[in-house]
């Protein structure tokens, strides 16, 4: 998710274990363990190889529910030592800690970008892909308890703050994550209901089998996106909770699927596989000096053609000889930003709003 809601989150977690006279300082301490997981975006903009490693490395080592767990008692046993605050209520500041830290991975879970949630073991990220990476619905509530209860609570840790202030903070903080963890619940029933119609769609085609999987449209959980995996190609579909009452529509696109597994046997496209599930769309271009390139999609995340993550994959030379040199290369663009938006808001109530 991004940064915000990370920090609302983080802070909303920590400031509801601790002691009230210590919930202002939770509330800062837990936005910033909410966000650290994401400061690995740092760290590889410097030290990574290429683009495939940046990308999918982002959400690994960072985002273990086993490393962040160790990294938590190790930050708990240094603040121990050093702060007041922590050595007066010890057990809830460790929880305070590591609530602030796990869940960050576990919100990321829900999006389609992917989580390695069990590093160091080498299964496939999480992308439970409930929510879109930006939601106004879940982060309004948490941000709204967040500011009432850093304004109810007392300036300094030394004072007392009145019992009625108190609880009045605490059930802000309540309610800002019941309404969020609620929205969450949602999307994930939501979900089920989109899978469900398109099985009944994709069983006519006869893809019921086929590799699939649902994400929602930008900022809503109303309207979703269905993509389905064949060997030539792939199968798009969209539908609206709200407008949709007819069989679920779905739109073949072709995508050069020979090209790319003659190359999957490459360390970097291989990891490149593995982190989108095989949710990739492969297109050969021809550059301007006459040589031929190969271009992946991520199909988990934008919308038909402009894909957030391409990569220009690969160069065929004058022997035709594939090499493999990867690289991102960039589609979107403020203008289709908003376009975008304006045709989701359609979507929504129009099954018949066109991209």
């Amino acid at each position: 998710m991004d940064s915000l809601t990370q920090i609302v989150l983080g802070s909303s977690v920590a400031a509801l274990v601790v002691p009230p006279r210590h919930r202002r300082m939770a509330i800062l301490a837990g936005g910033i363990l909410g966000t650290l997981p994401d400061l690995d975006v740092v760290w590889f903009k410097f030290f990574s190889r290429d683009v495939v490693t940046e990308v999918t490395w982002h959400r690994g080592p960072s985002h273990s529910l086993l490393l962040l767990t160790v990294l938590g008692i190790l930050l708990w046993l240094v603040l121990k030592s050093r702060s007041s605050l922590v050595q007066s209520s010890p057990l809830r500041w460790l929880l305070a800690i590591w609530l602030a830290l796990i869940t960050h991975p576990l919100l990321d879970a829900f999006t389609v970008y992917g989580t390695q949630l069990f590093w160091p073991m080498n299964t496939p990220p999480v992308m439970w892909a409930t929510i879109f990476i930006i939601d106004p619905l879940y982060t309004v509530p948490l941000l709204t308890g967040v500011i009432a209860a850093w304004r109810l609570t007392s300036q300094s840790s030394q004072q007392t703050n009145e019992p009625g202030r108190d609880r009045a903070a605490r059930n802000w903080l309540v309610a800002g994550l019941l309404v969020s963890s609620v929205y969450l619940a949602w999307s994930v029933g939501a979900k089920a209901l989109i899978d469900r119609t398109a099985s009944k769609s994709l069983a006519v085609l006869n893809l019921q089998n086929a590799p699939r999987f649902s994400t929602p449209l930008p900022f809503n959980t109303l309207a979703w996106r269905v993509i389905v995996m064949e060997p030539k190609g792939y199968w798009i579909g969209d539908r609206s909770l709200v407008a949709d009452r007819e069989t679920m529509p779905f739109t073949f696109y072709p995508s050069d699927n020979v090209i790319l597994e003659q190359l999957i046997s490459e360390p970097q496209l291989e990891r490149l596989r593995w982190f989108t599930h095989g949710f990739l769309a492969a297109h050969t271009q021809q550059r301007n000096d006459g040589e031929l390139r190969l271009i992946l999609a991520d199909l988990r995340m934008g919308l038909e053609p402009d894909y957030l993550f391409r990569y220009d994959i690969a160069g065929k030379d004058e022997h035709g000889v594939w090499s493999v040199t990867p690289e991102i290369t960039q589609v979107s663009t403020s203008a289709k930003f908003f376009n975008t938006l304006s045709w989701v808001w359609r979507r929504i109530f129009d099954s018949k709003a066109i991209p």
